[in-house]
C-alpha cells in the first residue's frame, strides 16, 4: 500500500513538472498576488508524524484558498485520517496563511474540527511552516511541517510532515 501511494505521488509530480517548461512565476504578476485562487491535495502520515495514541496512519487532505491581499491567503480544508489500529477521523477547518517576501516560504495558522469515530470530537488549533516550490507558472510542490494541539486530550496532539501539490490560478 505504501509503495503504491508513493509511486502514484511520484508519477503526479513527474507529470506536473513536465507540463510546462516555465520554472518561475511571471515577474509582471506576483506569485502570491491579490485575487488568486488556490487548491491543493496533500498527504501525511506514513510514519511522518507522531502522537501518543496513534501509530501508523495515512492522512489525505484537500485545501482551497483565496489571496485576499498580497501575501495573505484565507484557507478552508477537509481531511480524512485512516488509522491501522484505532478510530478513523474526519476533519474540517479554516485558517490563514502568510507568504514571506514572495520567496515561497509561508507561515500558517488555523483551527480544525476533528471527529473521531467512537471516540471524541475535538477542536484543534494548528500552526504550519512550509514552502511553495514552483514547478511551473501555477503548480507547486509544498512540503510542510505542522503542529496540531488537541484541546480535549493532549495525547491526540501531533507534530508531523506533510507534502502536497498546489495550484494557483486567477
Amino acid at each position: 500500500m505504501k509503495k503504491t501511494i508513493l509511486s502514484l505521488l511520484c508519477a503526479v509530480f513527474a507529470l506536473a513538472s513536465n507540463a510546462q517548461g516555465y520554472t518561475q512565476p511571471s515577474l509582471d504578476r506576483p506569485p502570491f498576488g491579490e485575487g488568486k485562487f488556490y487548491t491543493s491535495a496533500s498527504l501525511s502520515g506514513l510514519d511522518l508524524n507522531w502522537n501518543q495514541k496513534d501509530k501508523w496512519h495515512l492522512n489525505l487532505q484537500a485545501k482551497g484558498g483565496y489571496l485576499f491581499m498580497d501575501n495573505w491567503m484565507i484557507t478552508a480544508q477537509l481531511g480524512y485520517d485512516y488509522l491501522k489500529h484505532g478510530a478513523n477521523t474526519l476533519e474540517a477547518g479554516a485558517g490563514v496563511r502568510f507568504y514571506v517576501e514572495q520567496n515561497g516560504l509561508y507561515l500558517g495558522a488555523g483551527g480544525n474540527y476533528v471527529h473521531r469515530w467512537h471516540k471524541l470530537d475535538d477542536f484543534q488549533p494548528t500552526v504550519q511552516l512550509g514552502y511553495s516550490f514552483f514547478l511551473n507558472r501555477t503548480v507547486t510542490i509544498e512540503p510542510e511541517v505542522y503542529y496540531n494541539q488537541s484541546l480535549k486530550d493532549g495525547d491526540y496532539s501531533n507534530i508531523g510532515f506533510r507534502i502536497g501539490i498546489g495550484i494557483y490560478f486567477e
